[in-house]
Parts: C-alpha cells; sequence; structure tokens
C-alpha cells in the first residue's frame, strides 16, 4: 500500500470532508497555509499541545493556533478569562477598562511601546503602519525584504513569495516597494541613493519567523542605518513578539524600532492585533483641539474586542513572569538537537533542523550538501521558503500524520510551554517511523 493510499485510509473522515469544502471554498481552503494534498485534516477538538482530528487520530500539535497559543490548547487561564468576560459583554462598542489593562501589559514588555492602537490582525497593524510612515516623513517609498511575510494585503504582499506574480496589484503600489536582499550593505546603497525611503520594515529573526534566519547583528545595523538617513524602522513582531523574549526579538537584541507590528500571542489566541511604538507617530491617529482635519484615520469594528482583551491580558501576564517562554524556548532546543541527531543517525544528506527556541524549521533537499544541524544558506530564495524538495516534504508530511505529529506545511512549527520532554521524544520517535516511510515510498 502506498503511503497516499495508507493516508486516505486513515484520515477517511477528513478526505469527506474536503470534498465537500472544495465545494464552498476556493481551493478548498480557507487560508493558503492550510491547503494540502491530496487533502488537509479536519481537526475537530485540542486540549494542550494536543489536537485530534474528525478520525478521532490524536495528533502533537506544532501550529500551536499559527503561533498565537504559547500556552498550549484550552489553557485553564486563557478559558476562565473568557468564561468570566462572555456573559458580561461580548461586544462594547465603547471604551472600556480592559482595554486600557492590556495596554498597561503590552508597554510593560515592549520597551518601544509608548503609544498603543489595537487592531484586529497582524495584517491590519502592518497597514497601518506604513500609513502612519507615510504620513510622518512626507514620503512613499517603503523598503521590505525578499522572502519576508507582513500580511496579504497589497501594500506589502509583493516580494513575501518569489513565485507570486502579484496578480491584482496596481503597478502603483508595486513602484511603491523597493524589494532588497537581507544585505546591509545593498541597504546603505539604496539610501543613500534614494531621498523618498519612509520606512523599513522587517521580520527581526528573518524571513518567515526565521526559516531563513537572521543574526542580531543584522538588525542592529539596520537600526544604525535607518537613524543615520532618517528613516523609520518597523519591526513586524505579529510571531516573535513575547514568544522569542518577553519583550519580542528587538527587545532581546537590544535595538528599539520606531513601530512595532503584533497579533498572535498579544491577543491570548483570540482575533486581535495592535500597532505600537513612538507617541509622536501613533499620535497622527489622535483627535486633537482642531478636530479631524489632517490626521490618520483608522477604525475596525473589533479594535480591542472585550473577549480579546480578556485573553491577551490572561496572556501576557502569564508571559510577564518569563516561565512560558523559557520552557517553550527549552523544549524546541531539545527537539532540534534531537532531530537532528536522528538525521545523522540515519546519514541523511540535506536533512537539517534549526530554529530560534520555540520557532523551529525542518529544510530537505538531499540535492544539496547540508548536513543535520546546519542553516540552509546560499540557495535561491524559492528552494529556501518552501524548504527544500517539495515532493519529499509532501511525502513527509503524510507521514508525520500517520504518525500523529502534525507541523505547519509539514516543516515547521511552534512548541508551546505545555509540550513536555515525553512530547519531544515522541515526536522524534514519529520522525524516525516517518523517515522509514518516506524511504519505503517509490520515488
Amino acid at each position: 500500500m502506498t503511503l497516499e493510499e495508507q493516508y486516505r485510509r486513515r484520515f477517511a473522515g477528513s478526505a469527506t470532508l474536503a470534498e465537500k469544502a472544495r465545494v464552498r471554498f476556493p481551493g478548498g481552503a480557507t487560508h493558503d497555509g492550510r491547503y494540502a494534498d491530496p487533502f488537509p485534516l479536519f481537526m475537530e477538538r485540542a486540549s494542550g499541545p494536543y489536537k485530534w482530528d474528525v478520525d478521532d487520530n490524536r495528533m502533537i500539535d506544532y501550529w500551536c493556533g499559527h503561533g498565537a497559543l504559547l500556552l498550549g490548547h484550552g489553557h485553564p487561564t486563557i478559558v476562565n478569562a473568557i468564561q468570566q468576560q462572555a456573559p458580561i459583554a461580548t461586544h462594547l462598542g465603547a471604551n472600556h477598562r480592559l482595554e486600557l489593562e492590556w495596554a498597561d501589559l503590552i508597554a510593560d514588555l515592549i520597551p518601544a511601546a509608548e503609544r498603543i492602537r489595537f487592531t484586529a490582525s497582524g495584517s491590519e497593524a502592518t497597514t497601518l503602519a506604513l500609513r502612519i510612515a507615510r504620513a510622518a516623513t512626507g514620503k512613499t517609498t517603503i523598503i521590505r525584504f525578499a522572502g519576508h511575510f507582513h500580511g496579504w494585503h497589497d501594500a506589502l504582499a509583493p516580494g513575501a513569495d518569489p513565485d507570486d506574480p502579484h496578480r491584482g496589484v496596481l503597478p502603483a503600489t508595486l513602484s511603491s516597494l523597493l524589494i532588497l536582499p537581507t544585505d546591509l550593505d545593498q541597504v546603505a546603497a539604496t539610501l543613500a541613493t534614494h531621498t523618498d525611503i519612509a520606512a523599513v520594515i522587517l521580520e527581526p529573526t528573518g524571513a518567515s519567523y526565521g526559516s531563513i534566519p537572521l543574526p542580531d547583528t543584522f538588525l542592529i545595523g539596520l537600526r544604525e542605518l535607518t537613524q543615520q538617513y532618517g528613516v523609520l524602522l518597523i519591526a513586524d513582531e505579529v510571531v516573535t513578539g513575547f514568544r522569542v523574549a518577553p519583550g519580542g526579538a528587538c527587545a532581546r537584541a537590544g535595538v528599539r524600532p520606531d513601530l512595532v507590528c503584533l497579533a498572535k500571542i498579544v491577543a491570548g489566541g483570540l482575533p486581535g492585533g495592535a500597532l505600537v511604538g513612538r507617541a509622536d507617530l501613533l499620535d497622527l491617529l489622535a483627535h486633537d483641539e482642531n478636530g479631524p482635519r489632517g490626521r490618520i484615520r483608522q477604525q475596525g469594528t473589533f479594535n480591542a474586542n472585550p473577549l480579546s482583551a480578556a485573553a491577551g491580558i490572561a496572556m501576557l501576564r502569564a508571559v510577564a513572569t518569563g516561565e512560558p517562554g523559557a520552557i517553550a524556548a527549552a523544549r524546541g532546543t531539545m527537539l532540534i538537537q534531537m532531530l537532528n541527531e536522528l538525521f545523522a543517525s540515519y546519514r541523511l544528506r540535506g536533512w537539517t533542523a534549526f530554529g530560534d527556541g520555540s520557532i523551529f524549521h525542518l529544510f530537505v533537499d538531499p540535492a544539496t550538501d547540508l548536513i543535520p544541524g546546519e542553516i540552509p544558506r546560499n540557495l535561491p530564495l524559492a528552494t529556501l521558503k518552501r524548504g527544500g524538495d517539495p515532493q519529499i516534504l509532501r511525502r513527509l508530511r503524510m507521514a508525520l500524520h500517520l504518525n500523529g505529529v502534525d507541523l505547519m506545511r509539514g516543516r515547521s512549527g511552534f512548541v508551546s510551554a505545555v509540550h513536555s520532554e515525553e512530547d519531544i521524544r515522541a515526536t522524534v520517535a514519529a520522525v524516525a517511523a516517518a523517515i522509514e516511510l518516506v524511504m519505503a515510498e517509490p520515488a
């Protein structure tokens, strides 16, 4: 029986739902990252580090809500906060005390957060950051780095994926972006020769939450260059905020950006985001004695939603102790080390695991000379972004599911504070079994 035949038999319930989903949803999925061939799994429930599909197969989960669930699924602290708030109010259509408490916690953790504007998502936060940057500087051009992801909106989607033809994006929008490699010399040359640059935006740990890692020295050097040329620095910490350190990647590196984009963990796993940063920049949103003329307008039905605020408060109180992040990082480091030991024991060429604490990535491409533990570099951006050989990764994803492990797109993931050492060892054993299945499959 082939690997795909085993997959279809084990996950028959998901196969049935996938057929129905193709009728209702474009491509059968509600998020690009959840598409899978021959079909994605449909999940039914979750608890702690686990989730169960519609056929009641248990998975060790490394999606962790796309990185939003630092405390795992259904953590009592978060659940209690939501249950207490839900009967009081789910939407007040007004200012409320919870948003102030939520903002205070953010300001205590993020050094750059002089002012805070809540949004409904990370994409909204990056959109607002660009508008403020352009309004504050009177300039139009934004530097973004090839491969970095900042949401799906027109203003920043170009450049995230080298295979994206940017259909539907206006030429004028494309012309407002300069897409650069992560090379400080090229950044310096660009800043020296272009006088219309409003801001530089990046993921501080590297493209796609560190799948193409950047050292802190790059972030530090970029901050120096932007200050030298009077250009704003925007840090997209939607993924890294509160995860790689309580104050995020920039705080860990000792860098103070002008604006910081947040989401995921900030709302405790519920929908929500925020743009934080310099008071003079965020105050462009403020009404003053002259009324709203000339200011930046920003609305959002679910800005600072009370349920998200309650969950966010509970989450950030936990983050502030430093304990959840430290536990998750220790487990992630353990997983990366054990995976590389496993790959070495199989003498696998081109298989490697790497990451940043609780964030980990796999790269699999036997055509390369990578050794286990080596970070992939000097390869085409498209190869780095997809994590290696797409056919091997497709088989690996199915094999991992058959052995009870769910990675994001089968090649990366987030470790939570509730993943135990036993879960990590079970994951490595599952990867070993998956490798056997992949190796047994005809090419």
